[in-house]
């Protein structure tokens, strides 16, 4: 099933899921950004999309309307909006409820939360991004479910508490490590060392812990419970109240959990 769709924001998401759904055979009516500039260069990607700076959707042919916003715009948008009648409105948000699209002018509201990282310019197959659902209307589930099947997208129905704790594992699991990853390139650029010496261990680690599970690949010096090290270790960091402070936290944690 072919669907008229309408973008609502102009942010990775947006930048990456207009492009999918096209591709997948959808139209993409249009595009909203308070910059028109930024809904524009979105809309220049597309085939016959319109780029708008206004949140009046009256005369929209679109019968989907996809919230790719912050978390904090959510409710404010979904309250300004005007939609056409028998419309389904649907935010990307993984730690929003859906009762926050309540006051909207929709007559059908949902969750179509993609649990991935996106970045502009990285391409990415939708083919590998699932999905987590979330609608009180059949009309609406049956759309959204339509619309990750033309995306060849695995996806999960998953109530509003149940999708915050995989958003917040998910920011443990993805935004975290990413930054624990940067102070280790920052430890050594400070010693004037190459981070490349450090991608094979990155790598092996990560495909290790994907195959065996976290608990059983852990290893290192709070693993073992090496005192000795944990403290040379955390000497070093003198310079960095806060990274010391990092590195003694996570390393209890780490003791905590694996007991010997």
């Amino acid at each position: 099933m072919k669907l008229d769709i309408a973008i609502i924001g102009t942010g990775n998401v947006a930048w990456h899921l207009s492009s999918a759904l096209e591709s997948a055979g959808h139209v993409i009516t249009e595009v909203y950004g308070r910059n028109l500039k930024k809904a524009e260069k979105i809309s220049s990607r597309l085939y016959g999309t319109e780029a708008q700076d206004h949140l009046d959707f009256t005369e929209s042919q679109a019968n989907l309307f996809i919230l790719a916003v912050s978390d904090q715009a959510i409710g404010e948008i979904a309250e300004a909006v005007i939609l056409p009648e028998g419309s389904v409105l649907v935010h990307t948000s993984g730690n929003m409820a859906l009762d926050i699209l309540s006051f909207s002018s929709a007559d059908y509201t949902g969750i179509l939360y993609p649990l991935q990282s996106f970045t502009k310019g990285r391409e990415i197959g939708f083919e590998e991004v699932p999905f987590l659902l979330e609608a009180m209307e059949s009309k609406a589930m049956k759309i959204l479910k339509t619309l990750c099947k033309s995306l060849s997208s695995p996806y999960y129905v998953v109530p509003s508490r149940d999708r915050r704790a995989i958003h917040v594992a998910a920011v443990f699991a993805s935004n975290f490590t990413n930054h624990l990853i940067g102070i280790a390139e920052s430890i050594l650029e400070r010693q004037g060392l190459e981070f490349d010496m450090l991608k094979p261990l990155v790598t092996e680690q990560i495909n290790k812990t994907l195959q065996m599970g976290a608990k059983a690949a852990q290893t290192g010096p709070a693993k073992r419970e090496d005192f000795g090290t944990l403290e040379n270790h955390h000497e070093f960091l003198h310079y960095n109240e806060q990274l010391a402070e990092i590195y003694r936290l996570i390393s209890q944690d780490i003791i905590d959990s694996n007991p010997l």
